[in-house]
C-alpha cells in the first residue's frame, strides 16, 4: 500500500465541503502524458490506498507482462477513526490510513505496451475497484 514517508502533521482538519468545491474539475494531470491509455475520474471522492492498491492489482494482472503502468495519483491525507464503542466527543480519533482526493478530470491510471483491447480491458478492471465513475480516454 502507498502511503508517505514523513508527514508534517498526524491528523489533518476536515475540509470544508461545498457544492461549488465538489464540481469544479481538476486543473492539473488531466492529460495523458506517460502511456497510450488512461483511467479518467468522473466524479469526486477520497480514495484509499488499499482502493489504489486494489485497482493497480487488477490492472497488472489483466496487462500482463509486456504492459507499462503508471499510477498519477498518491494517497498524503491521513483520515482518523474513532475506536469501537467510544462515546461521543473526547477528541478527535487515532489516524486509520492515507487516501488521496480526487476531483473530475484527474487521470488515476495509465498503460502502455499492450494492445488497445487489452488496455481498455485492464483499465477497466481497475475503475470496478474505485468508489468513483471511471472512463477510459486514449492519448490526444
Amino acid at each position: 500500500m502507498l502511503f508517505p514517508k514523513k508527514v508534517k502533521h498526524r491528523k489533518w482538519q476536515s475540509a470544508r465541503s461545498s457544492l461549488e468545491k465538489a464540481a469544479r474539475p481538476e486543473t492539473k494531470g488531466i492529460n495523458v502524458d506517460f502511456g497510450s491509455f488512461g483511467l479518467k475520474a468522473q466524479t469526486d471522492k477520497r480514495i484509499t490506498s488499499n482502493q489504489i492498491e486494489a485497482a493497480r492489482r487488477a490492472m497488472v494482472r489483466y496487462g500482463g507482462k509486456t504492459a507499462k503502468f503508471w499510477i498519477r495519483v498518491f494517497p498524503d491525507r491521513p483520515y482518523t477513526q474513532k475506536g469501537a464503542e467510544v462515546p461521543m466527543g473526547k477528541g478527535k480519533g487515532d489516524p486509520k490510513g492515507y487516501c488521496a482526493e480526487v476531483r473530475p478530470g484527474r487521470i488515476l491510471f495509465e498503460i502502455d505496451g499492450v494492445s488497445e483491447a487489452v488496455a481498455r480491458e485492464a483499465l477497466r478492471k481497475a475503475g470496478t475497484k474505485l468508489p468513483i465513475k471511471t472512463k477510459v480516454v486514449a492519448r490526444v
